[in-house]
């Protein structure tokens, strides 16, 4: 086998695991469940999680609806998720405090998905 050829048969696995990957719902879609975000700004990032009850006057727990209420009121108070080792030893991303985002014109709100099962702050 050539060098070439199995340069393309690798690429072509590598796609095939990155679309199956795609592919798969992640852990906290389900209705009402914590949905985890990255807020990014010039200075750092976190991960924050909101859930369904938590931004019903916005309109849904999404981005938009994230960026909407930082626009309109300034700040938005969510809980900070980072990754602990939960009670039966595996990885979980868990509330850790609640946090205050304060709008920023330099600020981003991205969907995060996380490899480990989320724990829901409420």
């Amino acid at each position: 086998m050539s060098k070439l050829t199995r340069r393309n048969a690798l690429a072509g696995g590598v796609l095939a695991v990155l679309l199956t990957a795609a592919a798969q719902p992640a852990l906290s879609e389900e209705k009402g469940a914590t949905k985890l975000f990255k807020i990014v700004s010039v200075k750092d990032e976190i991960i924050i999680g909101v859930n369904d009850s938590d931004m019903s006057q916005a309109g849904g727990a999404n981005a938009g609806a994230i960026a909407r209420v930082l626009a309109a009121e300034g700040h938005l108070t969510a809980w900070e998720y980072s990754v602990k080792r939960g009670t039966n030893g595996e990885m979980q991303q868990v509330p850790t405090h609640q946090v205050g985002v304060l709008a920023n014109g330099s600020l981003r709100v991205e969907p995060y998905t996380s490899p480990y099962a989320v724990v829901s702050h409420q």
